[in-house]
């Protein structure tokens, strides 16, 4: 994918097991990456493991939820590289909880993050490729963007308006050279589901591997998602090849959904 050389590419939540994925994607198409997440040390890491392999790459500490962090972030990149064309908002947090039981601070902990977050980096990088008339934003959406699951009524409520927040700058957008996208993942292999499974194994007393295989059975192919898919998608979304694709919130879940 040639015209993805030299892009300059935001991935939000860069520390982690998908934000790695997505970067390194990225980097290999020899993009320009940004890594963006709150811990320096795991920032640092993902940065050399990208830089290893020749990527180039640009970690920075921003927490996506405060919008002068966010303004920080955008300068601090426009001194380096210019303006954002590709923003990837996959920042995210996702906590259980029975809706009674819910604290209020959960409810606002996890809306801020996963919609108020990407609301935030929207603002401040759109303006960037309107001025250019080329950009794409790529929402990291999950099944329950389009179903329900139990006791997780703030996520859901989330992901639900992350697919709204999507459809919506598509429609403002749409002739201005400017894609928007949501990818929804079902149940990845990376480290935060392992980590549900290890507490939702402490809660159930069985084991973790059991709680990985109830997952993966949630669809018909029974099996996990690797943040690898879900790279290569974003990948295809970014390029011009699916330049007339927007507003679509994709599944990649082994089937789970089937919408």
């Amino acid at each position: 994918m040639s015209e993805l050389q030299d892009k300059v590419v935001l991935v939000t939540g860069g520390s982690g097991g998908l934000g790695r994925s997505l970067g390194r994607a990225f980097a290999r198409q020899g993009s320009r990456v940004v890594l963006a997440a709150r811990s320096e040390a795991k920032l640092t890491a993902a940065a050399e493991e990208i830089a290893r392999d020749g990527g180039k790459v640009l970690p920075l500490v921003c927490d996506v939820t405060v919008k002068d962090q966010v303004q920080k972030l955008a300068d601090s990149i426009r001194a380096h590289w210019g303006n954002v064309q590709i923003l990837i908002n996959n920042a995210g947090i996702a906590k259980a909880a029975g809706f009674l039981d819910m604290p209020d601070s959960l409810w606002d902990e996890i809306l801020k993050t996963n919609l108020t977050g990407p609301y935030n980096c929207c603002k401040i990088f759109l303006p960037g490729m309107i001025e250019a008339r080329w950009g794409r934003i790529i929402n990291i959406g999950s099944t329950t963007s389009k179903v329900a699951y139990s006791h997780v009524a703030a996520y859901v409520s989330s992901k639900h308006g992350l697919t709204g927040l999507t459809r919506v700058l598509a429609l403002e957008t749409a002739r201005l050279g400017i894609t928007v996208n949501a990818i929804c993942p079902g149940y990845l292999d990376d480290e935060l589901t392992h980590a549900n499974a290890q507490q939702m194994a402490q809660k159930t007393g069985k084991s973790i591997d059991q709680i990985l295989a109830m997952f993966a059975s949630s669809s018909p192919q029974k099996r996990l998602i690797a943040p690898e898919e879900v790279a290569e998608l974003a990948l295809l979304m970014a390029s011009d090849k699916l330049a007339s694709m927007t507003g679509q919130a994709v599944s990649i879940d082994g089937g789970a959904t089937m919408i």
